[in-house]
């Protein structure tokens, strides 16, 4: 692998880990006002976008 990959797949890591944690968050201040149903209509428009992607493998989350 080489050192572009490396910092790359670092990258990629990183934002994940950032975006799971912020989605976390938000979650919870929405359970603690009482909206539940935002992790629902969150979800639902990250797959419409993941299935309305242009290129297959090349939706960004």
């Amino acid at each position: 692998m080489s050192t572009q990959e490396q910092a790359r797949a670092l990258m990629m890591r990183h934002h994940h880990l950032v975006k799971n944690r912020q989605q976390s968050m938000l979650n919870r201040t929405a359970t603690e006002v009482g909206l539940d149903a935002l992790e629902n209509s969150i979800d639902e428009r990250n797959n419409s976008h993941r299935n309305n992607s242009d290129r297959p493998g090349t939706a960004v989350n």
